[in-house]
């Protein structure tokens, strides 16, 4: 998918300008090396393919079929385990390349999908908590649970969600570098949001924009430092 599917949009990652007083405080997209390494966990498929490489060589000498078998072995798994990470890797590749994450001071704004784009909408107002999961090397995770009654199907948000929380998806920026700065900049506008007047309640929005580990545990935000501060968005 090239750039030009995106030229409608008159911010990237933006299906329409954002109305007045609404700023953008952030925009990024997922890493596709920390996507390849976490998310289809890329490091395990290569273990996978080099035990049964070196159990495929143990087996042909044992047999006593000689050593150009075990290399034809060997070769031959070395070639479909490469085959295999290409492809995970090239899938990461392309989610990084079409997904557009963007905080706002009073939302955040999802756009995904390879292959049919679509841009969540989701109002700080629904927002309950937000967690951050960092990995090594600064990437993270930051997951919204929503409130009750906000639901956004999980296969619809995949791989934008966080794992295994099917019953109440949880919309995630995933792998995003420098995770905590941006875990910082959600956790002020929240805070900032949340000492404002309640307004009308708002729910989750989705648009179309086709034709038109060594991971640390989950931390609250916003105070970082504190590492268990719950945030609300509640009035």
């Amino acid at each position: 998918m090239s750039h030009d599917d995106f030229d409608f949009e008159p911010i990237p990652g933006l299906p329409k300008r954002p109305p007045e007083g609404e700023e953008i405080l952030w925009q990024g997209a997922p890493s596709a090396r920390s996507l390849g390494r976490f998310l289809f966990n890329l490091r395990l498929i290569a273990l996978y393919f080099g035990i049964l490489a070196a159990w495929g060589a143990a087996t042909a000498i044992s047999d006593g079929r000689g050593i150009l078998d075990a290399a034809t072995s060997v070769i031959w798994l070395a070639v479909l385990g490469i085959g295999a990470i290409a492809l995970f890797q090239g899938f990461a590749w392309l989610v990084a390349r079409t997904t557009v994450y963007t905080i706002t001071n009073r939302r955040v704004v999802m756009r995904i999908g390879v292959a049919l784009p679509i841009t969540y909408n989701v109002p700080f107002r629904v927002i309950d908590t937000a967690s951050l999961k960092e990995h090594k090397g600064g990437a993270g995770n930051i997951s919204l649970q929503l409130r009750e009654g906000n639901n956004i199907a999980y296969l619809r948000l995949w791989p934008h969600v966080r794992p295994w929380h099917f019953k109440q998806a949880e919309p995630t920026l995933r792998e995003v570098p420098n995770a905590r700065h941006v875990a910082e900049i959600l956790a002020n506008a929240l805070q900032r949001f949340v000492n404002q007047p309640s307004g009308a309640a708002e729910t989750p929005d989705q648009t179309s924009t086709t034709g038109g580990n060594a991971d640390q545990d989950d931390r609250q935000m916003p105070h970082m430092a504190q590492q268990q501060v719950r945030v609300s968005a509640a009035e």
